[in-house]
């Protein structure tokens, strides 16, 4: 059977292209953490690796013979919410069920099973691990996995009966204890349900370190994608690992979901003769952002907190980060992938992921502009986009609407930049491409909008308009002056045929008579169109 990428579940080597789970950790670091009876967090965002990582340290301790290892998902345990009797009667089965399967110890099945037809719910845990440590034949090592999906009384209940027998470690308790979850501990927000909200960290005051799992490296990425190369003999040209890198920056679950749509769904490329090109990676690419797989779900509910938001909104108006944002709110973006600390600077984490926010903050928008994208008012017959009715349409459109469509936004401040690319999302899908860069401090939104002008699509002749977004600040002349030089030296790095700058004048002072202009202007040898909004 031929191995596949995989995007879902655990890696199974024997049908999975795989890298060693433990080469992706500093592994002298953990394992003396574990001989020194340490309790740790090791977090990661979803689809990362987590599992695999445990399975394979657990396995890893057990064939070495010096401890006894388990690990134990509980995430069933979430359906009991503040049911503290349910939630730990759910995580003690799955205790004695992992007993069983990974040690094969029917006795230690049992103890754990029989726990539950004793009193005192609230300390079921805490005695099943004391009298496993206690028959142990070595000193037992415990992995539980999905911490952090539990909720209120229920997670407080189960990091207290931890803390609770870490003093008799490692004779009446495990030696060491691992916690593995999304966030670090100190992010839990746990309301009990009596209202009142603790903090992980004064539930769980024991822990000695936290460690991330990080994403893969360039390397690591080269390294996979050759396992298939070695073994079916496809090449990835050399552009296409570069841009498959630069489209994920090693985010696991998104390096294993571009390979496989573009090897095992693409059907001109299960002729493995075919070389993977940079088009297929591109193509690749905008499937799996149509497709919204489970993932990319799951990452855009994650906009909708407000800690999230605080620090996602200012980087999609590429505004600075208000000094009133909690340093926590920035880690825990961090901590979910959201966003990546690079050169000393805050980025949203990868390209992908850069496309799919403002794409998904506007996808009602969108909709609601279906009939507007399918005339052919804004096709030319030499095939191009008319970029000056397109643009004069959408000035009109954004006085007619900015406002009640600004006030349904949760991120409204950065509805200017989101309406437009809305606006040109709707134009331009299943038939071109929109790249864009924006980040915190950047003053702007760069767009870069292609176009094909041949049957042949992107592997042809391309339309490319640069369209640079600005917020008027500082009044218009000052806006212009620095927007103009911006918006050339952005159109001559990308080879644009024609630049355009939008400047959003948000004083609600100002008369919409004032605010909407054209102009022409020349900087640098090169014609700009300024449209004011």
């Amino acid at each position: 059977m031929e191995k596949q990428f995989n995007t879902a579940g655990p890696n199974q080597p024997d049908i999975h292209y795989t890298l060693t789970p433990s080469d992706r950790i500093n592994w002298p670091e953990l394992s003396s953490l574990i001989d020194a009876r340490k309790f740790f967090i090791l977090h990661a965002p979803r689809q990362t690796g987590k599992t695999s990582l445990l399975l394979h340290l657990m396995h890893t301790l057990n064939a070495e013979g010096k401890y006894r290892a388990l690990y134990v998902n509980i995430e069933a345990a979430q359906a009991a919410r503040n049911d503290v009797a349910e939630a730990m009667r759910c995580i003690v089965q799955m205790m004695a069920s992992c007993a069983g399967l990974y040690w094969r110890d029917e006795a230690a099945r049992k103890v754990a099973q029989d726990m539950l037809s004793q009193p005192g719910h609230g300390d079921w845990v805490r005695r099943i691990l004391q009298v496993w440590s206690e028959t142990s034949p070595r000193p037992l090592i415990i992995f539980l996995d999905e911490v952090d999906s539990l909720v209120g009384d229920s997670l407080i209940s189960l990091l207290r009966q931890i803390r609770a027998g870490y003093a008799q470690r490692p004779e009446a308790f495990p030696h060491s204890m691992v916690l593995c979850g999304i966030r670090d501990v100190r992010d839990y927000r746990i309301r009990r349900s009596d209202g009142e909200i603790i903090t992980g960290g004064s539930a769980f005051n024991i822990k000695s370190e936290s460690i991330r799992l990080g994403d893969f490296t360039q390397a690591d990425v080269t390294a996979l994608l050759q396992q298939h190369t070695t073994a079916t003999g496809q090449i990835f040209e050399p552009a296409a690992l570069q841009e498959i890198w630069l489209d994920t920056q090693g985010q696991p679950w998104l390096v294993n979901a571009l390979a496989y749509q573009a090897c095992f769904r693409d059907s001109t490329l299960r002729e493995r003769s075919q070389t993977v090109t940079v088009e297929h990676m591109r193509q690749a690419k905008e499937a799996l952002i149509l497709r919204r797989d489970t993932h990319l779900d799951q990452l855009i509910e994650r906009l909708k907190e407000d800690r999230v938001r605080r620090v996602i909104e200012p980087m999609l108006q590429s505004e600075e980060l208000s000094p009133d944002v909690p340093d926590d709110d920035r880690q825990y973006c961090i901590d979910l992938g959201l966003i990546a600390r690079r050169d000393r600077q805050l980025q949203i984490a990868n390209r992908i992921y850069r496309e799919v926010l403002p794409r998904e903050l506007t996808s009602i928008l969108q909709d609601s502009l279906q009939g507007l994208a399918e005339q052919p008012w804004f096709v030319t017959e030499d095939r191009r986009i008319d970029m000056d009715k397109l643009l004069a349409a959408f000035q009109q459109f954004f006085r007619e609407n900015s406002e009640s469509w600004l006030q349904r936004y949760s991120y409204h401040e950065a509805g200017p930049q989101l309406l437009l690319q809305a606006f040109l999302q709707r134009i331009v899908n299943g038939g071109g491409r929109i790249a864009r860069e924006y980040g915190l401090g950047r003053g702007r939104t760069d767009l870069l909008l292609q176009w094909p002008l041949t049957p042949q699509g992107f592997t042809g002749p391309l339309q490319q308009v640069v369209l640079e977004l600005k917020i008027q600040h500082k009044g218009k002349a000052a806006t212009l002056t620095v927007g103009l030089a911006q918006t050339a030296r952005y159109a001559d790095q990308c080879g644009a045929d024609t630049a355009h700058l939008l400047i959003f004048d948000r004083d609600p002072a100002v008369l919409w008579d004032a605010k909407i202009y054209r102009e022409a202007h020349q900087q640098g040898g090169r014609q700009i169109s300024v449209w004011g909004m």
